[in-house]
């Protein structure tokens, strides 16, 4: 199924329903009551959160949505049947925006969970309701009220615990296959990876988490450049960040993927940078056959290490460091599980 995260789609909530103007007639009644019934409400378009979906797909081949109508107000003041809502199913971190204005309509964050995205139209008034003692005919109603009409942009934001980012060719989609059974597109040249791939990795007796590979960032990617915001929208919502770095190159390549992947990151979302994070250095086995690059490697290693940055090297090809690195993931996971267990324990307790 081909990965899609943004769709734009045209909503329209159902128009109220017309109020009615009537009198009774009855045998022996010549000027009977009024008794036309009020319209009803037209349908509201929401969306609805579904763990079973991946891809704004289906929204690119369908792009007009509407509610129904609500129906009109009848005789012996009876109401008109309510419109039917309509209900879009979207992946869990879909968040919807009004396409002219910007604003923020919702996000969807869990299974079930529905946003308001077009409300229907207030339904019509009837005559009956404008009955009094100085008006014993009234032929008033109030018109019904429209159904909202809007464009919205759709935006996935993948919900992943980890997400590892880092330069083109880091090693990212790699590591992915070795940890989970995501089977990512793997070859040897920049952007090989197109779209976020997700994974569940089990490691050990820990609850599985979620490891998200977040395509290859360059220089100006905060700006637009490459894929730009295509890709860092989706480390929003990861609770932990994974940076690799190609450990087979000099150290001055690997200072320059550091500095610009944080860089990137700080530009896109200031608050990115204050998220746990470990330094992984990737292609450890690469590093191991020239003593030039493994020298470099230790230059860089004392780099991070003077910067307080956790850090760790690996080796996917070779399964080397790969279960110490899931180690780490784990402890800093049920660390921030455990911190916010504290932290609910102690406002129950205000």
């Amino acid at each position: 199924m081909k990965f899609i995260d943004v769709a734009e789609i045209q909503v329209r909530a159902g128009d109220g329903g017309q109020g009615m103007v009537h009198f009774r007639k009855e045998k022996f009644v010549p000027f009977g009551a009024p008794d036309g019934g009020n319209g009803a409400e037209g349908g509201s378009i929401f969306l609805a959160g579904d763990e079973g979906l991946s891809t704004l797909l289906d929204f690119r081949y369908v792009r007009h949505y509407e509610a129904e109508t609500g129906g009109h107000g009848g005789t012996n003041n009876r109401e008109g049947k309510r419109g039917a809502h309509t209900i879009l199913r979207v992946p869990l971190g879909t968040m919807a925006l009004d396409h002219d204005s910007g604003e923020v309509l919702g996000e969807v964050l869990r299974h079930e969970e529905q946003i308001l995205v077009a409300k229907g139209g207030q339904g019509g008034v009837g005559n009956s309701v404008f009955t009094n003692s100085r008006n014993q005919s009234p032929t008033k109603t109030v018109p019904p009220g429209y159904g909202e009409k809007r464009t919205i942009r759709l935006e996935l934001k993948m919900m992943a615990d980890v997400g590892i980012v880092g330069a083109p060719n880091a090693g990212k989609s790699t590591l992915i296959t070795v940890v989970s059974a995501a089977r990512p597109k793997v070859a040897d040249y920049p952007f090989t990876t197109l779209v976020p791939t997700l994974g569940v990795v089990q490691h050990k007796e820990a609850n599985p988490f979620v490891l998200a590979d977040v395509p290859g960032l360059i220089p100006g990617a905060s700006e637009g450049k490459g894929l730009g915001h295509e890709f860092l929208r989706h480390i929003e919502r990861t609770r932990i960040i994974v940076h690799l770095i190609d450990a087979s190159q000099t150290l001055e390549g690997m200072k320059g993927d550091y500095a610009s992947i944080l860089e990137e990151m700080g530009r896109y979302a200031p608050e990115l940078l204050e998220r746990p994070r470990l330094t992984v250095l990737s292609k450890a086995d690469v590093a191991k056959g020239d003593p030039d690059i493994q020298k470099d490697l230790k230059a860089f290693e004392k780099y991070l290490s003077g910067r307080s940055e956790k850090v760790l090297v690996v080796s996917a090809a070779l399964r080397e460091g790969i279960s110490e690195m899931l180690d780490k993931i784990v402890e800093m996971l049920f660390k921030m599980d455990d911190e916010a267990l504290s932290m609910a324990d102690l406002l129950r307790g205000r």
